[in-house]
Parts: C-alpha cells; structure tokens; sequence
C-alpha cells in the first residue's frame, strides 16, 4: 500500500499522465505534416534501417505533450506547496529539459558537431546541478553508503549522470519504437517507485513523460511514421536522469541509490559496451556503428517488430527487479512475472534466430 501522502492526490498523477499522452497524439500528425512540407526527414543510408525518409522532428510532439501535461497539473495545483529546495530541484529538471530538447531539435535542424553537443549539454547540466539536480549519495558495489559533501566531486559526477543519460536514450534511438519504449516503461517505474518512496513531485514529472512517450509510440512503433529525433530523445534523457536524482536517489539509502542504475539498466549498458569496444578497437566512442544491442538483434535475423519487444521485456525485467528491491508490495511477484515474459521473449528470438 502506498503511503497516504502519495496516493491523496494521486489523480494529479492521472491527469499528468492522459494530457501529456492524448496531446502527443493529436500533435504528432501535425508535426508530421510540417516536416514533410519543410523536408526535415531522415534520409536511409548504409548505417540506419529505415528505406525510405521518414519525419524525425517527432520529439516536438512529445515535449509539447508532457510540457503541457506538468502545466495543467500545475495550474491545478497538483505539486502543492514545495519548499524552496524541492521547487529548486523541480524547476532545474523541468528548465534543464527544456534546453536539453532545444539542443537536440537544433542538431536535428542542424546537424551540430559532436563536440560543440557536448560542451552545450555540459553547461546545461551544471546548471541544473546549481538548481539542486545534484548527486548527495554513492555506493561501490557490495560498499557503504558514501555522501558527497564536496561541490567540485558532486558536480561532475551529476553532470556525467545527466549528459550520459540523455546520450544513452539517444544512441538507442536506432530502431522503430525502441527509444519510446524504453522511456516510456522506465518513467512508469520511476512514478511507482518515487510515489512508494513519498516523492510526489518527482512521479509527476515521471507521469508526464510516460504519457508522452507511450503516446507516441502510436506512430513510432514499427513500421513508424515519425520519428523523435535528438530532441525528443534528448528530452526523455534528461527528464528520466533528473527525475532518478531529485526523486529516487534522495533517500539515504544504498538501495534507493542503486535503483536508477537498476531501472535504466538496458540503455546504461548498451552505451557502456559499445564505448568500452570501441576504445579497445582504438577507434572514437563517438563514431556510429552498428554495434548496439538491437543491430546485433537485426543481424541475427530478428525482425524489427521483435527486437522491440524483446528489448522492452529486458527493460520490463530490470523494473521489476527495481520494485522488488524497493521494497515496494508484491514486487517479487511482479519481478517473478517479468522473468517469465523475458524468458518467453528469449525462447522467441532464439527460434527465429535459429530458423534465419
């Protein structure tokens, strides 16, 4: 059972969840039908899947959604009366999000350079850490809990967290569907966890998010329409990483610290190995290839619509895991339910790859 603080205005969390969602919906034509006329496609190439240009200024959608869906709540009152640090940490999520996304929408017009990419997202997060988006907490595996007192450790530690986040969700971003709904499965477990974990505020963002990004997989998953684009994938990024620090890491707890690793699992190590083999081979973590999880998925003969699912189910199972660790009601049954699913998906791309 949810605590009483949490589940009283649990209908902000509703409302946060079907605006965001049913307002992407309804833009997503329309942000369609303008990068069609103004010729904002993505072209194939050797390295991508798609055969034909497709949208990819989809995350316009998805920003107007959620941003919309955190406003009515807000004008609702649904996020209360914070005090100083909490509404800090609120508006540095929700502000650093919103240059996150101007960022990726500018490469998507643009094409920016990696490093300039990178330097601007730096500034943004340390922004957001100078709002309260900070880091207070870290563990070494089997360790103690460790507090951060010290601003120039605390610093680049959130800013690695932040911009590697919002990096992560966009290197997946490779496959129709995929980056959606990943980021829409992990924002649901985000809001379960930081409403059990009596950080209301924090579900909100998470509801909002969740609403957009399931919302437009009505027109990304496979064969897509749209595509999100680095803006909407570098929203979701930072949306999911900002939520994880003011939400679910707050608690002094060597559990707590370790569930957002635990929920972001699948896009965490997906960048983790594709960087690690690619320093190894002596060749640039930033020059693409096709070594991410789902291209090696695609090689072996699986089909799009599969190597989505079965990448959800992964995503799915490290949830459950989360809630399971939390502490949350019934989380062992819904880790146990989640190993079945992923077993089963398993068994289906281990046929499929055994019939190509």
């Amino acid at each position: 059972m949810l605590p009483k603080t949490s589940y009283v205005n649990e209908i902000y969390h509703l409302i946060a969840f079907l605006v965001s969602m049913n307002v992407v919906m309804w833009s997503t034509p329309v942000v369609k039908n303008i990068g069609l006329r103004s010729g904002h496609v993505d072209k194939p190439d050797a390295r991508k899947i798609h055969s034909q240009p497709i949208v990819r200024i989809g995350g316009i959608a998805i920003f107007a959604g959620t941003t919309a869906g955190l406003l009515i709540v807000w004008w609702l009152g649904g996020f209360g009366v914070l005090s100083p640090e909490k509404d800090a940490e609120i508006w540095g999520v929700t502000i650093g999000a919103i240059f996150f996304f101007f960022i990726g929408l500018a490469d998507d017009l643009f094409n920016l350079s990696p490093q300039s990419r990178l330097l601007v997202q730096s500034i943004v997060a340390s922004f957001a850490w100078y709002k309260g988006v900070r880091i207070d907490f870290f563990t070494i595996p089997f360790g103690d809990l460790i507090q951060i007192d010290m601003w120039w450790l605390s610093l680049p530690i959130t800013v690695i967290w932040l911009v590697g986040m919002v990096n992560a969700v966009n290197w997946i971003d490779g496959l129709d569907g995929l980056a959606a709904g990943v980021c829409g499965i992990a924002a649901v477990v985000m809001l379960i966890v930081s409403l059990f974990m009596n950080q209301p505020a924090a579900a909100l963002l998470a509801a909002g998010l969740a609403g957009g990004a399931l919302g437009f997989l009505r027109y990304n998953f496979n064969p897509a329409e749209i595509f999100m684009g680095d803006g909407g994938a570098y929203f979701m990024g930072f949306m999911l990483a900002g939520v994880a620090v003011i939400g679910i890491s707050k608690t002094a707890a060597v559990t707590a610290v370790l569930l957002p690793y635990v929920i972001l699992a699948v896009p965490i190590l997906d960048m983790s190995w594709v960087i690690l083999s690619r320093v190894l081979q002596g060749k640039s973590p930033f020059l693409p290839d096709k070594r991410h999880l789902h291209h090696r998925l695609l090689q072996a003969g699986i089909s799009q619509r599969l190597t989505a699912i079965y990448i959800y189910s992964l995503t799915l199972w490290a949830g459950s895991l989360a809630l399971a660790f939390s502490g949350f009601p019934s989380g062992g049954v819904y880790a146990l339910g989640a190993t079945m699913l992923l077993i089963y998906t398993t068994w289906q791309v281990w046929r499929n790859s055994i019939r190509n």
